[in-house]
């Protein structure tokens, strides 16, 4: 398959704590690709640098080295003003379903909003294109009209996801997109998830820090530790008995405290 996405030497930096402290370096030269129709899961402990690499591969913060190229263009050569007609392609989901909502705003218009930003908007055909969206996420669409204060935590992340999927894009970038709900409702969102990806041929950038989260959803694993990537493996090599990175072994552990010492899974 060929790469939708690629990363290469990805670098990103903080300021220190103090005008003499040196910068903090969250992502270090970290390189992956990810394929048309694939998911690729990054892992790490909280700390390790995934958000910091989402939010970059986004171009939401520019990076403070190396390249990100989507569908063959590279963003880090553009200036936004070159990014902006591209942006739809790739789109976020993010961890906190209330915080990414705006209160003010009832449900169809967070979700027509990207339409609207975009220049996209059709009086006539935009209620109908709302209305679609609410419903292949699971909603109904008569929600439409109320607040995400009124609505559950599932609710509102399947909102988030409608909103992304209004600017058709090709790649989510799904940053903890389930880390914030009950587990009752976990399963459905991912269900969710796989879904969409079959029906509409989507690529996803799967940030989480819980591997037997990602179990039910990656073709790929890129475990990522002190900033650094250090293994990409296929997510089945997981579950089984082979070798794998000590820090995968920590976090197997983590995620599947009964199993063995070996840290691995079936």
């Amino acid at each position: 398959m060929s790469a939708l996405l690629r990363v290469r030497d990805l670098t990103v930096r903080y300021p220190g704590r103090s005008r003499r402290s040196a910068p903090v370096t969250a992502v270090d030269r970290v390189s992956f690709d990810v394929a048309g129709g694939e998911t690729l899961a990054l892992v790490g402990a909280s700390g390790s640098g995934k958000s910091s690499t989402g939010t970059a591969a986004l171009m939401l913060r520019r990076p403070d080295g190396g390249e990100v190229w989507f569908d063959g263009r590279e963003l880090t050569a553009l200036d936004e003003a070159g990014l902006r007609p591209l942006r739809p392609s790739f789109q976020p989901v993010f961890q906190d379903p209330y915080g990414s909502l705006s209160p003010r705003l009832p449900v169809a218009e967070a979700v027509a909003e990207p339409l609207r930003v975009q220049g996209r908007w059709d009086p006539v055909a935009g209620p109908e294109r709302v209305t679609e969206l609410l419903e292949t996420v699971g909603l109904d669409p008569r929600l439409g009209d109320r607040l995400p204060h009124e609505l559950s935590g599932g609710q509102c992340q399947r909102v988030g996801i409608a909103r992304a999927l209004a600017s058709e894009p090709r790649l989510l970038v799904l940053d903890e997109p389930v880390s914030a709900l009950d587990p009752s409702v976990r399963a459905g969102v991912l269900n969710l998830l796989t879904d969409l990806q079959e029906r509409l041929g989507l690529s996803y950038l799967f940030i989480c820090h819980d591997l037997a989260v990602v179990r039910h959803v990656a073709h790929r694993v890129a475990v990522m530790d002190g900033g650094r990537i250090v293994e990409i493996l296929p997510a089945a090599a997981l579950y089984g008995w082979g070798e794998v990175h000590p820090r995968t072994r920590q976090l197997l552990a983590t995620a599947f405290p009964r199993t063995s010492a070996a840290g691995t899974a079936r």
